[in-house]
């Protein structure tokens, strides 16, 4: 189980960085999610796999720990506003340089230094 976690959260952060690398915003956006997706598991995995575990500490012999699962839960906020906040730039960059390319420069300020 441990294997297929760990080789689970490799592949989502390789194909993230991949994305993120590209030349368009749309997979760079794409790849950033991604990413948040594998440190969200990566978090998880911190608390050790349990299974029938209880949530509450005093229960029962096994239980979850519950300080990467509060992690986890402030991760996907974070990472949602962080993936709105990169559509959003990335809108705004494809309505005023005309293209989705990342590294597209504007060149019609240079002629005013």
């Amino acid at each position: 189980m441990e294997t297929l976690y760990s080789v689970t959260v490799g592949i989502l952060t390789a194909c993230s960085v991949f994305l993120i690398l590209r030349g368009r915003s749309f997979p760079v956006v794409v790849g950033i999610t991604m990413l948040s997706y594998a440190v969200n598991l990566f978090l998880f995995s911190t608390g050790r796999l349990t299974i029938d575990g209880a949530p509450i500490y005093g229960t029962q012999e096994i239980y979850a720990d519950p300080l990467p699962q509060a992690l986890v839960l402030t991760a996907i906020v974070i990472g949602f506003a962080m993936t709105a906040y990169s559509i959003i730039l990335a809108v705004r960059a494809r309505g005023e340089l005309g293209t989705d390319e990342v590294n597209q420069q504007d060149n019609s300020t240079e002629g005013n230094r």
